[in-house]
């Protein structure tokens, strides 16, 4: 016998009959809320031990019964809890150091992924804990990563479409086009809601020494700060950042811009965001001017300590690299054979 605890109130919310609950859509129906009793109570309760079923009398004259084991999946002890939000919600996030990568490098198998359920289940189960999963072995086509896309759930379309390629370029539009160095930052942070995994599949790579990916785990930048730099970790948190991308690109006009600071925190205090990109960071600054220059000196730290524990490697042809853009900052080191990399 496992004791289970409910607030009565949540229990009439979540009546489960033909009134109050619609089993096709698996969602509760609106008319209760039209006129809520927030003061009402269990009348009387009774269980049925064979069926595995509670009963309950309401003081508005309504009637429930509810399965225990629906009820076991939504007992309100703090370990039942912490087992949805760990084991069902998301899996715990793991954090790491470009020093320890090549524990936490996994290769899954383009071909596995497209046609084994329980493959794609690890690939996705690795990029929630870790950030980060290596794809071998993909076709050079042009439709890989919607194949893979479709595999999950649907391609996010941005100012540049859904897909583009990356391609050093004359008269480049956007800064990722250029041969140069790409120093680490996170993809599209003017976006409020901007594309949560990145995809980058190889074609081609250069045959220079260059265009060597760099990757680093900016939430465990983030635990970095928080410990040994508290006070400039506080400025991230607290200072909204104007982030803008306004130009054209393929014939088509935007203006894109957001606010919102470097670090972005949930109401526990845990890391769900990083926006970085010094490129697409805007030169207006509209927070008051005694914040300017210890955000700047917070910044410096952050930028520090992301190169620090950043790993490098380069991908081959036929890899796709995926990683969660709303964790991990990403680069790559400059190339010179410009004509023949993409």
């Amino acid at each position: 016998r496992q004791d289970m605890q409910f607030p009565d109130i949540w229990l009439r919310d979540n009546c489960r009959c033909k009134e109050c609950y619609l089993p096709q859509t698996l969602s509760r129906l609106p008319q209760l809320w039209n006129n809520l009793d927030t003061s009402v109570r269990v009348l009387r309760q009774s269980v049925d031990v064979e069926q595995q079923v509670l009963y309950i009398e309401w003081s508005d004259g309504h009637a429930s019964q509810y399965p225990y084991n629906w009820l076991r999946e939504r007992d309100f002890s703090a370990a039942n809890r912490q087992l949805y939000l760990s084991e069902f919600y998301r899996p715990e996030q793991k954090l790491w150091s470009g020093q320890n990568f090549e524990e936490v490098r996994r290769v899954f198998y383009f071909q596995e992924l497209i046609t084994c359920d329980s493959t794609l289940l690890q690939w996705l189960h690795h990029l929630a804990v870790y950030g980060v999963g290596l794809v071998k072995e993909a076709p050079l086509e042009m439709d890989v990563l919607r194949r893979l896309s479709n595999r999950v759930g649907f391609m996010r379309r941005t100012t540049y479409g859904e897909e583009f390629r990356v391609r050093a370029q004359p008269g480049a539009s956007n800064y990722a086009y250029l041969a140069a160095p790409l120093p680490l930052h996170t993809d599209m942070p003017y976006f409020e809601y901007l594309p949560g995994v990145t995809m980058l599949h190889t074609l081609e790579q250069s045959a220079s020494p260059g265009g060597v990916n760099l990757l680093a785990d900016a939430f465990y930048v983030a635990e970095l700060m928080r410990e040994r730099h508290p006070d400039q970790f506080r400025a991230l948190c607290q200072t909204p950042v104007d982030w803008a991308d306004i130009g054209s690109d393929g014939g088509l006009q935007f203006h894109n811009i957001w606010r919102a600071p470097v670090i972005n925190l949930d109401d526990e205090g845990r890391c769900v965001r990083i926006n970085h990109s010094i490129p697409q960071r805007d030169s207006h600054f509209s927070v008051p001017m005694e914040q300017v220059r210890p955000w700047y000196e917070a910044m410096a730290t952050f930028v520090g300590l992301a190169q620090e524990h950043s790993c490098r490697f380069k991908t081959t042809p036929g890899d796709v690299l995926t990683f969660d853009n709303l964790r991990l900052v990403h680069g790559r080191t400059g190339y010179d054979d410009t004509d023949r990399n993409v």
